[in-house]
């Protein structure tokens, strides 16, 4: 009787779970979309699709834009995909703005996390080149027909997607579920996935029913590489990595075999310059950097009385200010780390002129220029020769001029041979 009531168990828990359970991949990205997010996204969900490893692919999304180029691929990765992809912008107070947006309209299923909003999707110029009205109208159209067939293809509101472009709009969560510009508001990822469950998408020509009443959840970060990259291309950072190379650099040439500043500052340089290369840079503003770098070196070397090292400091202030030429603030280096590096350079090489000239002109303590003006005692009367201590040692003496008494302080002037000639120490 035992026996056949733990068959019976284990026969009504064998039926009460599930036959299948869906795989579900979930991306997380915050941030700007650059090379790296591209890398990270599209990368990944290219990935899923060749190893067949989900049946569901969730992009929680929290970004004020990014470059076009990077959004591009990311959207190529997402339409191309034979898994449905759902871009979850989320958590609460997070945005899919600009290239966000793009992301968001290409996506099989968009869900929006309450208190967020999506659109402002028109594109700016980046970049040293400004556009003129012209190439600014080409841009402008090309950008307002890509988004416009995105959310013709996933059947949303494609007047709007037109509008968030040409307009700039944004709306929150509950407009664009109004509006058919998202399909699923959801307070979190498992309200989302209980709402795709059963939902129709539309897959190619073919229409897939999702099945996600029993989800394996699995979350899929990035790499620490991709991490460790998306954290310089950061223009902050990117701006103090080229400051470090750049003082490295300099102060290796400056002494050479040190060598650390040299491998340090090299290391920095090439990181920066990495950087530079997913950004709008103003070259200008590289040259302004290097400026204000050369003009604090000279500093310490050319008597100017504070005037190079002040033109040092704005130089660099204003070539951080113009280093990334992007309208959009999240693209621009922080004022926040931009006056503290510039005052703190500043103030060392300010340190390092009042070393050279309060302590510099001191006497060379050890040797025997470090006897030349050192006090001592005369140990006999010298008339004119005798012997007297200084620093504890005895030396032969010559008086330079009159007799002088023992026990009277003397005052070295010189050396010859190996005689001291002193004087009578001054009051």
């Amino acid at each position: 009787m035992r026996y056949f009531r733990l068959l019976a168990t284990l026969f009504v828990f064998a039926m009460s779970v599930p036959a299948f359970a869906a795989e579900v991949k979930v991306l997380r990205f915050n941030g700007v979309i650059n090379p790296i997010a591209a890398e990270y996204l599209g990368g990944s969900v290219a990935t899923m699709n060749r190893d067949k490893s989900a049946d569901f692919i969730v992009i929680m999304l929290d970004t004020p834009g990014g470059l076009d180029t990077s959004m591009r691929i990311i959207v190529k990765e997402i339409m191309a995909s034979q898994i449905p992809v759902a871009v979850y912008v989320a958590p609460s107070g997070s945005r899919a703005a600009s290239a966000g947006a793009f992301i968001a309209m290409s996506a099989h299923i968009s869900a929006m996390a309450p208190g967020t909003s999506q659109g402002s999707a028109h594109p700016v110029a980046m970049g040293g080149e400004k556009m003129d009205e012209t190439m600014s109208k080409k841009v402008e159209h090309d950008a307002a027909a890509y988004i416009k067939s995105l959310a013709i293809e996933r059947g949303r509101n494609a007047q709007w997607a037109e509008m968030a472009v040409r307009k700039s709009v944004s709306l929150g969560e509950k407009d664009a579920l109004a509006q058919k510009v998202t399909d699923i508001v959801a307070k979190d990822l498992d309200d989302l996935l209980r709402q795709a469950n059963g939902r129709a998408v539309k897959m190619g020509k073919e229409s897939v029913t999702l099945d996600l009443s029993a989800p394996h959840i699995a979350y899929i970060d990035m790499t620490q590489r991709q991490k460790v990259l998306d954290t310089i291309s950061n223009p902050t950072v990117a701006y103090i990595l080229l400051m470090l190379g750049f003082y490295g650099l300099f102060f290796e040439l400056a002494n050479p075999g040190v060598i650390l500043p040299g491998v340090i500052g090299g290391i920095c340089l090439i990181l920066g310059f990495y950087s530079m290369q997913s950004l709008p840079v103003n070259y200008a503003a590289i040259l302004l950097l290097l400026l204000g770098v050369i003009m604090f070196i000279a500093e310490v070397f050319v008597v100017s009385h504070g005037a190079l090292a002040i033109g040092g400091i704005i130089s660099i202030v204003l070539g951080a200010t113009m280093l990334i030429d992007a309208p959009a603030d999240y693209m621009k280096v922080q004022l926040s780390a931009i006056i503290p590096i510039a005052m703190v350079m500043g103030g060392l090489i300010v340190a390092a002129v009042a070393y050279g000239i309060f302590f510099k002109p001191r006497r060379v303590p050890t040797g025997i220029e470090g006897l030349m003006g050192s006090e001592g005692i005369a140990l006999s009367a010298l008339n004119p020769a005798g012997q007297v201590e200084v620093d504890g040692e005895i030396w032969s003496a010559r008086s330079s001029g009159g007799e002088i008494a023992k026990g009277e302080k003397i005052t070295v002037l010189r050396k010859e041979k190996s005689v001291l000639m002193v004087e009578r120490k001054r009051e």
